[in-house]
């Protein structure tokens, strides 16, 4: 018997269709080893030792595979063909010797394959090999850097900016790539400039559409016209011309297709056609894999095998015609930085199950994706597009001015019939208008000639397809790692897609800014990528791993050692610098942005807090006005329009007051504030109100609350409604009830709250914790989540922590948990109001007595 050992349950399922009776195959589910998430688990001072562990739910998939082991052959180990798969493998094997399931006896080999087909899968089992130890080293030796990040920068970041999370190695520096983005928008300047259009016609009355070019004997260039009477007077004299055509240039553009593709165009693909993110096609791809269907979908190469262009070019003859294959194939080679192209492009297995064919065998988003796929591949052998393009230039017979016009039309469709590559943020190509037939000299007559004022735009905010483009270019990070990197950015709230573009948020742009003040040459694009290149190398048996670590680690931890002198005077002067536009907001018509809007004498400067940096009045404590980074320069927001609004903004005058009702954004979300006190009222939105669609009148209602709604029946006591931290809720009786989601808190009526307070169940707190998060790296206690009576709560010994609002049960990490618990232990305890037991007292004297007998004094 030979036991095979693959990570998922579904591709065990399809390679045991292709393996005979011999063959038993498990899955590992993915990883079974890793580093424990506490202090320590990497050991610099130890040459870098390692400590794995296997946890519970690993611990359940290897147990029949060791069982399997004691009785088998051989044992194959088939995990993914990348560094990834490789250390899997290694940790699987590792973990069965850690066992004893690994008998003398015992042939292990390693197989790999692009594709999951029996041809593939036959010829991989005729040519196994021995687990490659670069692989897994360069696999180590990533996971180690990023631990050791994580773990020596995330606390400084917590004790020197409180309210930030984690940092990352590669993370840090996709979140400066959008941080930079968002700050080179706020700066940009709009500059104005004009063209002029003319519209002429032929001798046979036919329309030409042409753009004015040349100016006695100046050419017009972007920024020649800049005023509108400047353009004015060029058209007034254009008027008087007369004009006819001055040459024709024909010519035919050759167009190519595109390489089939690698994940990182996969991604850009998907995200532009199908509106699928990076984390989402990721997924839909591995089930299109481990099916059978693609080639592996983890890839930064071009390339694609003999047999696949052949079985392509065989197909596009028979379904297209002959004139549709070029005749020689393609070969593409990848322009990607520290691509190793060490797996195939992403094609479909078999070109002649095309996407027609495979309806009803595939869900909804995997034939969306396969049909992508499939058509870039087939694609990519197809012959060149042949368009004709013609250039016309209309000139005055005085020779004081030129105009001109392109148009082109497509003469032979080639690959073009089948597909064409989206594009990011990339203007309309001039020249795809179709031109009516003009000879030389032919006489144009004017029908119109009108001068167009424009403005330049700031660049377009990062999507996820131009975020992964720009990561790819800038050699940093692998195609394995993009869906997981924007995750993480997302997950800390660092930023958010809105309108499927990416902005910073206020935590998102503090952090950046701090990494870039203290951390400088580690949040660098150029060294990120330099160090991917070593962990390239490293993959090639080039470098040692441990080489790579030791260099990274020294001048690294020297920096940690020299943060932890920074002072507070320092951080906010770096964060001043950095993010001064962004925190007060730029200078309007001799406005001082930073003048305090309560009293309107102090200044407002940063201050760090228990929960982070905030703004406050140097007039402090006379007067107490505070706001939160980003409430004055303010976040960028998209209204239902798709226009673009800043924060804070004003939604109107209160009717009551006449004081000014506004929206801002603070760390926990967005909230309405009434007028600028020193203690203005303020609300907070519902979790399922949207920014750009909240009007005055619903901020007013905010604002409202807690709203009395009438005696209850009953108990004859108030019953009131009001928004909490966790959502909205009756009060009543000294109890808490929360209103269901359907419940609008803003209209309930004192009838429906009676009802919902009678419906509601018992609040009884378990006592078994809903989730152990891991050991506390202080002192090796458990930190785990309970449920209250308000919530879940984090625990650790006697601290409780509130739980995030904005946090997920599942996915709340022990590294974000010891933060909240560190602010909880540092907050000052609250005074008890309740008297002394007269027992306590009674015990108290004794004890006061006995200290108040004197002592000898120690010798000095």
């Amino acid at each position: 018997m030979n036991v095979v050992v693959v990570e998922s349950p579904s591709k065990a399922k399809t390679i045991n269709k292709y393996l005979g009776k011999d063959y038993e195959v498990f899955a590992s589910f993915g990883h079974v080893r890793d580093l424990p998430a506490k202090d320590g688990s990497v050991r610099p001072d130890d040459d870098f030792s390692i400590t794995y562990e296997v946890d519970a739910d690993a611990k359940k998939h290897l147990t029949p595979i060791a069982k399997a082991c004691k009785d088998a052959d051989a044992l194959y180990l088939c995990t993914d063909p990348d560094r990834e798969g490789e250390a899997i493998s290694w940790h699987v094997l590792e973990a069965l010797k850690e066992s004893k399931a690994i008998h003398k006896g015992l042939k292990i080999y390693r197989v790999t394959f692009d594709e999951i087909t029996k041809k593939a899968i036959v010829e991989a089992f005729k040519h196994p090999r021995e687990l490659d130890m670069n692989l897994v080293n360069a696999q180590q030796a990533r996971r180690a850097l990023d631990y050791l990040v994580g773990f020596t920068l995330s606390p400084v970041l917590w004790r020197k900016l409180p309210g930030s999370k984690s940092a990352g190695r590669v993370q840090s520096v996709a979140l400066r790539l959008i941080c930079e983005r968002d700050e080179e928008i706020e700066q940009f300047i709009s500059r104005e400039y004009w063209d002029i259009k003319a519209l002429l016609s032929n001798e046979s009355g036919n329309p030409l559409t042409t753009r004015l070019v040349e100016y006695a004997g100046e050419k017009i260039e972007k920024f020649t016209i800049t005023k509108q009477d400047q353009a004015e007077t060029i058209v007034a004299a254009l008027n008087k011309k007369s004009y006819q055509v001055a040459s024709i240039e024909p010519k035919v553009v050759k167009r190519q297709p595109a390489p089939p593709f690698t994940t990182s165009t996969l991604q850009q693909e998907a995200a532009r056609k199908l509106g699928f993110g990076a984390k989402r096609t990721m997924q839909v791809a591995q089930k299109l894999y481990e099916a059978g269907d693609i080639t592996y979908m983890r890839t930064d190469g071009v390339t694609v095998s003999a047999d696949a262009i052949t079985e392509a070019r065989d197909f596009i003859g028979k379904s297209y015609g002959n004139e549709f294959m070029p005749e020689a194939p393609r070969v593409y080679k990848t322009k990607a930085k520290n691509a190793q192209e060490a797996h195939e492009a992403i094609r479909p297995t078999d070109v002649t199950r095309t996407p027609q064919s495979m309806s009803g065998q595939l869900d909804a988003d995997q034939a969306k994706l396969y049909d992508l796929i499939w058509k870039r591949m087939v694609a990519s052998q197809m012959e060149n597009a042949l368009l004709d393009q013609v250039i016309v230039e209309i000139a005055a017979t005085d020779k004081q001015a030129v105009l001109r016009a392109s148009g082109s039309v497509i003469k032979f469709e080639g690959f073009l019939k089948l597909y064409q590559e989206g594009h990011d943020d990339e203007a309309d190509e001039e020249g795809e208008s179709r031109l009516p037939n003009v000879k030389p000299n032919e006489k144009m007559a004017v029908k119109e000639i009108r001068p167009e004022q424009h403005f330049t735009e700031p660049p377009p905010r990062f999507s996820e397809a131009s975020l992964v483009k720009k990561l790819e270019e800038l050699g940093i990070g692998r195609p394995s790692t993009y869906a997981a990197i924007i995750s993480v950015l997302q997950d800390r709230g660092y930023v958010r897609l809105d309108k499927k573009r990416f902005i910073a948020e206020s935590l998102g742009r503090l952090v950046n800014a701090f990494l870039v003040s203290f951390f400088e040459k580690y949040v660098e694009y150029g060294f990120t990528a330099d160090l991917e290149s070593k962990l390239d190398d490293v993959s090639a048996g080039e470098r040692d791993w441990k080489t790579v670590l030791r260099e990274f680690w020294g001048d690294f931890i020297a920096k940690i050692e020299e943060s932890k002198e920074l002072k507070v005077s320092q951080v906010l002067e770096a964060l001043d610098h950095l993010l001064g536009a962004y925190a007060f907001g730029n200078s309007v018509e001799g406005k001082d942005p930073r003048a305090c809007p309560a009293c309107k004498t102090g200044k407002l400067g940063l201050k760090i807090g228990r929960f982070g940096p905030y703004i406050a009045c140097s007039n402090y404590p006379e007067c107490n006005h505070k706001a939160q980074i980003g409430d004055m320069g303010g976040p960028t927001m998209t209204d239902e329009q798709g226009e673009e609004f800043k924060l804070p903004r004003t939604l109107g005058k209160d009717p009551v007051s006449g004081e000014d009702v506004s929206m801002r954004k603070g760390p926990y979300g967005v909230y309405v504030q009434l007028g600028e006190s020193k203690t203005p009222k303020r609300a907070s939105l519902f979790k399922t109100m949207k920014p750009e669609t909240t009007t005055l009148e619903i901020a007013l209602k905010l604002l409202s609350l807690p709203r009395e709604l009438g005696m209850h029946p009953d108990t004859g006591k108030p019953i009131i409604v009001n928004n909490g931290k966790f959502g909205p809720y009756l009060m009543h009786d000294g109890k808490f009830t929360s209103l269901p989601k359907e419940e609008d808190p803003l209209s309930i009526g004192i009838n429906r709250a009676v009802e919902v307070l009678a419906r509601a169940p018992s609040k009884t707190g378990g006592n078994e914790a809903l989730r152990v998060l891991g050991k506390h790296p202080a002192d090796g206690g458990d930190v785990t989540i309970f449920k209250g009576r308000y919530g879940p709560y984090i625990k650790h010994g006697k601290v409780n922590a509130p739980f995030p609002k904005d946090a997920s049960l599942d996915t709340l990490t022990l590294e974000e948990a010891i933060p909240l618990l560190a602010a909880r232990a540092d907050a000052p305890a609250k005074k008890s109001f309740r008297k002394a037991a007269p027992k306590a007292k009674a015990e108290a004297k004794p004890k006061a007595k006995a200290a108040a007998k004197p002592k000898a004094k120690k010798a000095s």
